[in-house]
C-alpha cells in the first residue's frame, strides 16, 4: 500500500488474518480432521504483534483512502475488537457494524461453546463529516422494497463457488462468498469507482468490483492464491450495458408537483382518490389540492396535507397514500408521477 498515491482509492475492502492462535488440530466426531486455518500467514509471535501489525495495515489505508471514501474490514471474535479499537485511534468514523449471519456454519465439534454462526463487518468513513457514498435505493431494491438492515444472512462459500486445487482440496481457508461482496460493493461505491483488497486471498474483491462496473486493485503474497484469483478474474463477463449498474437516488430524479398529473390528463379535476384501506376519499381540485372531509371536519390542501389531516398524523406522504381506482385495480398516485417522469427522460 506505500506504493500508492495518497487518496486514490473510493472504497477498501479487508479480510485481514485472524489471529486464530490455534492449538493443535481439531477434529470432528468421526475423527476426521477439520480443514481449518493453519497457514502461515495467520500467525503472529504474540498479541503484541499482531497489534502492531493491524496498526500499520490500518494507517496506510487511511492515507491511500479519499476523503469522501469508505473502508469495510470484516472479522471474527479473535481480532475484530482490537480492530475495531484501532480503527476508532486512527480517527475512523464507524457508520455500521454489520453482522454476517452465516446460515450453513461449521458446527463446534468439540461442543464446549456456542457454534460461531457469525463474523463482524465493520464500515467507516474517514470523519463524521465526510461526504461518503451509500446506494440506498439499491439495497433497498435489493431487499424487495424493505430497508436494508445491519443483519445479514448469507451461506458460506460451497458449491462449485468454492475455489479447489487438482486434489480436490480448498485453494483458500476463508474464501469469502460473492454473495457478501456483492452487497459491500453495490451500497457503497459508483460504477467506475476504485476498490482495494489488501487482502485479495483468491479474488473474491476483484471477481465482483469486475462484474459491477468498479475499478479494482490486489494486493497478494501467496503464489497460489494469485495463479488462482488471476484465473478467477480472467473469466468474470463485466456487465455490459452502464445502465443496468446505476440505481437513481430519488432525490436525483427531477420534482413533479402533482399539479403536473392534473395538467397532463392523468387524472381529471373532480376524480376521486382513497386511501389503500379505503377509509377516506378525497377530491381533486383543478389546481392540484384536494379537499376531503373527515370526523375531524373539513380539509383542504396538498396531497401531503389532506392525508395527514384525515388521519390526524404529523405527516403523510402523499404520494404513496393515495390511491385512484384504475380497470386493473387501485394504483397509488405514485405510479402516475412515474408515468410522467418517463415522459420527461426523451427531453432531458
Amino acid at each position: 500500500m506505500r506504493t500508492l498515491p495518497a487518496g486514490s482509492i473510493d472504497l477498501i475492502f479487508a479480510d485481514p488474518p485472524y489471529n486464530l492462535m490455534l492449538g493443535g488440530d481439531l477434529h470432528r466426531p468421526d475423527n476426521s480432521r477439520v480443514d481449518g486455518v493453519d497457514d502461515d500467514w495467520d500467525r503472529f509471535d504474540s498479541p503484541q504483534a499482531y497489534a502492531a501489525f493491524t496498526h500499520d495495515w490500518l494507517s496506510e489505508a487511511r492515507r491511500v483512502l479519499k476523503e469522501d471514501g469508505t473502508l469495510w474490514v470484516i472479522g471474527s471474535y479473535h481480532n475484530i475488537f482490537r480492530v475495531g479499537a484501532t480503527l476508532q485511534d486512527l480517527g475512523f468514523w464507524v457508520l455500521n457494524d454489520v453482522i454476517w449471519r452465516k446460515s450453513n456454519p461449521m458446527p463446534n465439534f468439540r461442543g464446549t461453546r456456542f457454534t460461531n454462526a457469525h463474523e463482524t463487518l465493520i464500515w467507516c468513513s474517514k470523519s463524521p463529516d465526510a461526504k461518503y457514498t451509500f446506494n440506498y435505493e439499491a439495497m433497498k431494491n435489493l431487499n424487495e422494497g424493505t430497508q436494508m438492515r445491519s443483519d445479514w444472512t448469507l451461506p458460506l462459500c460451497t458449491g462449485t463457488e468454492r475455489l479447489r486445487d487438482d486434489e480436490g482440496q480448498k485453494v483458500h481457508a476463508t474464501q469469502k462468498p460473492e454473495s457478501l461482496l456483492y452487497r459491500v460493493i453495490l451500497s457503497s461505491t459508483r460504477p467506475g469507482d476504485v476498490v482495494l483488497d489488501p487482502f485479495l486471498g483468491t479474488g473474491t474483491t476483484a471477481a465482483v468490483a469486475r462484474r459491477l462496473g468498479r475499478r479494482w486493485l490486489g494486493i497478494e503474497r501467496e503464489e497460489r492464491y494469485i495463479k488462482a484469483a488471476q484465473a478467477r478474474i480472467n473469466a468474470v463477463e463485466p456487465v455490459a450495458d452502464p445502465d443496468l449498474l446505476r440505481t437513481p437516488s430519488k432525490r436525483s430524479e427531477p420534482r413533479i408537483p402533482f399539479g403536473t398529473v392534473i395538467e397532463r390528463g392523468l387524472l381529471e379535476p373532480g376524480a376521486v382518490l382513497r386511501d389503500a384501506g379505503r377509509r377516506w376519499t378525497a377530491r381533486v381540485r383543478a389546481d392540484g389540492t384536494l379537499v376531503a372531509t373527515s370526523v375531524r371536519g373539513q380539509h383542504k390542501g396538498s396531497i401531503h396535507q389532506v392525508g395527514a389531516a384525515v388521519q390526524g398524523a404529523p405527516a403523510c406522504n402523499g404520494w404513496t397514500f393515495w390511491h385512484v381506482d384504475r380497470p386493473g385495480g387501485p394504483i397509488p398516485l405514485d405510479a402516475l408521477r412515474q408515468q410522467v417522469r418517463a415522459e420527461l427522460e426523451p427531453a432531458s
